[in-house]
């Protein structure tokens, strides 16, 4: 059986075999591209942020351009337009603004699929828009309902489908019908089958918690009732990886307690790996601009699976592309 970094270092390679082009929109460093194009699918990447941009155009395929996005921006014709839209719904005061916030991605999303009109779409984003941003949810979704496409949605965690980690999402995708969600995996992978040697290692770029770190750390656990403590638990998966967790907050941080007792931060390294980032992925700026491009990033893994099931459903038929108003027939 191969072991959890051979999976993703022989899996995770870039190819074009499927013949389809997709509009990656908020793309980051790339990891839903990475699964896309591995899968076969080609992608064309849209960023503002300029590190995870060059992140994206050392390890993919496809060219990624650095660009604020807007409701006017430009794209190329595509098969498929994925990506991950910031959400903003709320003003500083607490009003509800939702597509009409400036700062929101969603009327970008919209626009590209109401332009372009794709034979799919598919979004990620936070589970906390299907409880408490419900309203907001429900207003993009009446949207893109309205461009003549069916909708299904899922909040799936990271965990079942070859990802290190504990990390749910809310994935929308838009169709023509006969879109299936990938099914998940029998296979959980642990913390430690995702590190391995790396586990106990401390390199010379090794950040180590002071005893004032250890001590808030056992006030933080006592006052939060925490019942395991918030280091890495090498017979489980990670806990969710984020930029907060991964670049500071001392109480929630992502570390590594050594047999020696001496707690470290992960290394940015151990860090895609959690995310299942294959080790030739190379990283492009700061540590701390790379915490970022990890914690944000969708796992590639994940993104693998998603990526098949599109595979899949352009195989299954080919679609006519749809008209505002019209309904899809089945």
């Amino acid at each position: 059986m191969l072991s959890f970094p051979e999976v993703i270092n022989s899996t995770l390679i870039p190819t074009d075999q499927a013949g389809l082009v997709a509009i990656d929109l908020f793309a980051g460093c790339g990891g839903l591209a990475l699964g896309f194009e591995s899968a076969g699918i080609s992608t064309i990447g849209f960023e503002k942020d300029r590190d995870a941009c060059a992140s994206y155009r050392r390890n993919l395929g496809g060219e990624c351009f650095e660009t604020l996005l807007t409701p006017e921006s430009q794209f190329p014709k595509c098969d498929l337009i994925i990506g991950g839209p910031p959400c903003q719904p709320f003003s500083v005061g607490g009003h509800q603004n939702g597509l009409k916030d400036s700062r929101d991605g969603f009327p970008t999303f919209i626009s590209a699929v109401a332009r372009l009109r794709p034979k799919l779409w598919m979004f990620e984003n936070v589970r906390g828009m299907m409880y408490g941003n419900r309203w907001y949810l429900d207003q993009i979704l009446a949207e893109l309902r309205d461009l003549g496409y069916e909708v299904d949605l899922r909040i799936l965690n990271s965990v079942h489908f070859g990802v290190p980690q504990k990390r749910e999402r809310l994935v929308v995708v838009g169709h023509l019908g006969g879109f299936v969600f990938p099914a998940p995996s029998a296979k959980v992978w642990t913390s430690a089958d995702a590190l391995e040697g790396m586990l106990y290692a401390t390199p010379p770029e090794s950040r180590f918690l002071t005893p004032s770190m250890d001590k808030y750390i056992a006030n933080y656990e006592k006052a939060s009732a925490c019942v395991r403590p918030r280091d890495l638990h090498l017979d489980l998966p990670a806990r969710t990886l984020t930029c907060r967790n991964l670049a500071g907050a001392t109480g929630d941080m992502q570390r590594i307690k050594l047999p020696d007792g001496r707690r470290r931060r992960l290394l940015p390294r151990e860090a895609a790996r959690l995310q299942s980032f294959p080790d030739g992925f190379e990283f492009i700026g700061s540590e701390g601009s790379v915490f970022t491009q990890i914690g944000n990033a969708v796992p590639p893994m994940m993104a693998y699976a998603l990526a098949g099931s599109v595979v899949r459903y352009f195989k299954l038929k080919r679609h006519s592309v749809p008209r505002a108003g019209q309904k899809v027939a089945a």
